[in-house]
């Protein structure tokens, strides 16, 4: 048994505690340590006491895209499975600028920057979890209260050689590149505030993991049972590749309106999408299983593509939009024998951006750029289900695009 809770308190393991385990274990990055957490849902389930489980997030932009909501999905599991969720607004860490995988310092916002922040973080948090049931908190209700003589004697808690066996922080120091002052403090002022909230589980991306063991490590260090820990993976993004990001062009953001939304889920991958049902998607385990089960057995996976691309939908507007969403999809895409498998590549885009002719030709979808200006000038060709006419239209690196020229050719093209 591990060093967080003791043989003696060893509690059985019931069917709804393996069926909880397998729900918050479905798409984790690390689960540390799973069988602690058994026994802390075990001793939940016995005296009626919900846990408590932490996510910290600092407002440090106006606006999330579906990437984000990763971390929160798990927490509204955690939710539906009857315990007290906290969503944590690191109003006092966003001072600071968490460092976690930069190699540079990361500038402070100002009080006005985080206070902006914070209010559309939860505005937007609002869309995933039920913000009746969440407990809201704001660390600098502790964090501010610890004052120059409580800081100090939370540093001496941890020293210099562990904060430095930090990736990004070992990287820096190897490289001789600045490491402020204030940075040595973000993972300490982190691990404290799951002590001032007494949790028993924090959840955080991958990137976050040495910043939740200070928290397990500093809960031991002031006499509570130290938390478990949660990380999740980065959600790749609809170019399949890498992480989804703004900078990449690759995102779904959450304020997108439906039929962008619906269309951009219709356009990733069958295989990425099994991805992002374990990522994004509140079905139960059981039911995406025999989802997945009936694609391999002969089903058309764009159906399974559909019901998530509803999910999102309504998730972030509603079942209505949805619908709607839907419907136009239908509309523009399957009216036009859209296929279910659409060959996938990359042209270069250059600085400049690229013509939309030399484009089709660089795809294989055109023998010549004047066979792609006859073919716009004839109407034969649409790009993300519309219509194009414009021969003189360039498209900028970044940009990912659904083409059909003729009846029968198609490509999603990624523009690089």
């Amino acid at each position: 048994m591990s060093e967080g809770i003791e043989v003696a308190k060893k509690l059985p393991v019931t069917d709804d505690i393996r069926e909880a385990m397998a729900t918050i274990r479905r798409g984790t990055d690390s689960f540390l340590i799973e069988e602690e957490f058994e026994q802390k849902l075990a001793r939940s389930k016995a005296t009626g006491k919900p846990l408590r489980c932490k996510l910290g997030l600092d407002p440090t932009a106006p606006d999330i895209h579906i990437g984000h909501t990763v971390v929160l999905n798990k927490l509204r599991q955690l939710q539906d499975l009857g315990h007290q969720v906290i969503f944590l607004v690191g109003d006092f860490t966003a001072a600071i600028g968490d460092p976690s995988g930069r190699n540079v310092t990361r500038p402070p916002l100002s009080r006005e920057q985080i206070t902006a922040n914070a209010e559309t973080y939860l505005a937007q948090a609002g869309h995933v979890l039920d913000l009746e049931k969440t407990e809201v908190r704001y660390n600098s209700e502790w964090s501010n209260a610890l004052g120059s003589v409580g800081l100090i004697q939370l540093a001496s808690r941890y020293t210099l050689a562990r904060l430095l066996e930090r990736e990004d922080f070992a990287k820096r120091y190897a490289e001789e590149l600045p490491i402020a002052m204030h940075e040595l403090l973000y993972p300490l002022m982190q691990g404290y505030d799951s002590v001032a909230l007494e949790a028993d589980l924090e959840l955080g991306g991958s990137d976050q993991r040495f910043n939740l063991l200070v928290g397990r490590e500093l809960q031991r260090q002031y006499g509570q049972e130290p938390q478990c820990i949660l990380t999740m993976p980065l959600l790749v993004g609809l170019d399949g590749q890498v992480k989804m990001s703004k900078s990449k062009h690759n995102y779904i953001g959450i304020t997108d309106e439906p039929n962008d939304m619906f269309g951009k889920v219709m356009s990733i991958s069958d295989t990425l999408m099994w991805d992002w049902y374990d990522l994004l998607s509140l079905r139960p385990n059981d039911e995406i299983a025999a989802l997945k089960k009936e694609c391999a057995e002969g089903r058309n996976p764009r159906d399974a593509k559909v019901m998530l691309a509803k999910e999102i939908v309504t998730r972030f507007h509603s079942a209505a939009a949805a619908d709607g969403a839907e419907a136009e999809f239908v509309n523009r895409f399957r009216q036009g024998a859209m296929p279910s498998e659409i060959p996938e590549v990359t042209v270069p885009a250059g600085e400049e951006g690229i013509q939309i002719a030399r484009m089709l030709k660089e795809a294989g979808l055109v023998s010549s750029t004047s066979d792609g200006n006859r073919m716009i000038e004839q109407g034969g060709v649409r790009i993300q289900g519309e219509s194009v006419s414009d021969k003189m239209l360039r498209f900028k690196a970044g940009e990912e695009l659904i083409v059909q020229v003729g009846k029968r050719k198609w490509a999603k093209i990624h523009l690089a």
